[in-house]
């Protein structure tokens, strides 16, 4: 396998704040950088063509009204059929631009240098229902101690927080308005290679409102992320740091997935990369609802993988055990290899994490490991994942956190 070089959202704007990561890429892919599009400074509704939905959600923080595509467009019923429902680039940026926001945060540190540093952020978010909820990344706001929206129309609002997902690179955010033009969820899963898709967000964190477009590139393309694995639609429209948390949308004006990365680097151009929105919308639901995702299964451990001599195998270990967690409840121990996950061999951290992900809170599954020289199997009850502690751990290389973090 060949290397990926991950980078965090600062872009490399203060070396002091820039955190590089490995992970492990697809056989035959180009080595890449992949750069999370949020921007850090150190620093002293319409219908478009179909029928919409509203779904209500009753959280802890109030009512939210989402407002989803029902009455699928013609794209995809009749493959290579012009689409008469379709609209121009500007009549989409028209239908959407007032449901993408600019996001600024700020965030106090302190170290030997400064002894409270503010580090200045900006990225982008998409409006969700009109009562001001707001979707943006979790690496946009991650860390913030203060977050604030601007809208198309100028105004500025303080926001709160509503619900953060660091795995799907989600977050949910509140501001106190009325009336704002939400957007449209439309459906990742009818899109095509090929399909237009067009890109509202911040980028610099000083150009908001900016509009590209492009192609949908490839619908399923699983990259490693600040080591989450992930699968993500990839666009050809221009991606910039600050257009995280912004809108991908198709040509009815629909959203279909949420900015959150872009591949850079030497001769590399046209790579850009959105979380889609069937897999966020369920995120979206938990985060209002409970503040954060109920029922992701947690194993309670970190892994740790060790790349064998001449092979793309790798040798998944258990590096820690939560104590108290699944893990340490059913026996396993720091130290022990990992060889199957519910049957299956195990080859890398992502066959773990799949296994897991198959799995809600609660289930049973069974891990074949190596301790001494010695195979057992160990059946585990998955506990529940508690995604709203802080991360107190520091994860390195190819080294991937599962269950509390």
């Amino acid at each position: 396998m060949e290397e990926q070089n991950i980078y965090n959202n600062d872009e490399n704007i203060d070396a002091s704040f820039n955190s590089q990561q490995h992970a492990e890429a697809k056989k035959g892919s180009k080595k890449t950088m992949l750069v999370l599009c949020g921007c850090f400074i150190l620093a002293g509704i319409g219908g478009f063509g179909g029928t919409m939905a509203a779904l209500s959600l009753n959280g802890g923080t109030g009512r939210a009204v989402l407002y989803q595509s029902v009455t699928n467009t013609e794209n995809g019923s009749d493959k290579g059929s012009v689409d008469a429902n379709a609209m121009s680039v500007k009549q989409v940026a028209d239908a959407t631009a007032n449901s993408v926001v600019e996001i600024q945060t700020e965030s106090v540190s302190t170290n030997p240098f400064f002894p409270q540093a503010v580090t200045s952020g900006a990225g982008s978010g998409v409006i969700l229902s009109k009562d001001g909820y707001i979707v943006t990344n979790n690496h946009v706001i991650e860390g913030a101690s203060k977050v604030t929206v601007k809208t198309k129309d100028g105004k500025s609002y303080n926001a709160d927080f509503v619900g953060t997902d660091k795995t799907t690179d989600l977050a949910v955010i509140k501001i106190k308005a009325e009336n704002l033009t939400p957007a449209v969820l439309g459906k990742s899963a009818d899109l095509e290679v090929g399909d237009v898709a067009i890109a509202i967000g911040n980028p610099l964190g000083e150009l908001g409102g900016t509009v590209t477009s492009g192609i949908i590139s490839a619908l399923d393309r699983e990259i490693n992320v600040d080591n989450q694995s992930m699968h993500l639609l990839q666009t050809s429209a221009a991606i910039n740091p600050g257009n995280s948390g912004g809108g991908l949308f198709n040509d009815h004006g629909e959203l279909v997935g949420i900015v959150n990365a872009k591949s850079g680097g030497e001769n590399i151009e046209g790579l850009g990369f959105a979380i889609p929105i069937d897999h966020a919308k369920t995120v979206i639901e938990n985060l209002i609802e409970n503040g954060y995702v109920k029922g992701r299964p947690s194993l309670g451990v970190v892994l740790q993988a060790a790349s064998t001599i001449n092979s793309d195998k790798e040798n998944v270990y258990i590096a820690e055990v939560e104590k108290g967690k699944a893990a340490d409840k059913a026996g396993l121990k720091t130290g022990d290899q990992i060889l199957k996950a519910d049957g299956k061999n195990v080859t890398s951290i992502s066959d773990v994490k799949e296994a897991i992900d198959s799995h809600k809170a609660g289930d049973n599954m069974s891990f074949t490991i190596l301790r001494e020289n010695e195979t057992k199997e160990i059946k585990v009850k998955l506990g529940e994942a508690d995604t709203t502690q802080t991360e107190t751990q520091s994860y390195q290389n190819n080294t991937i956190p599962f269950g509390n973090q």
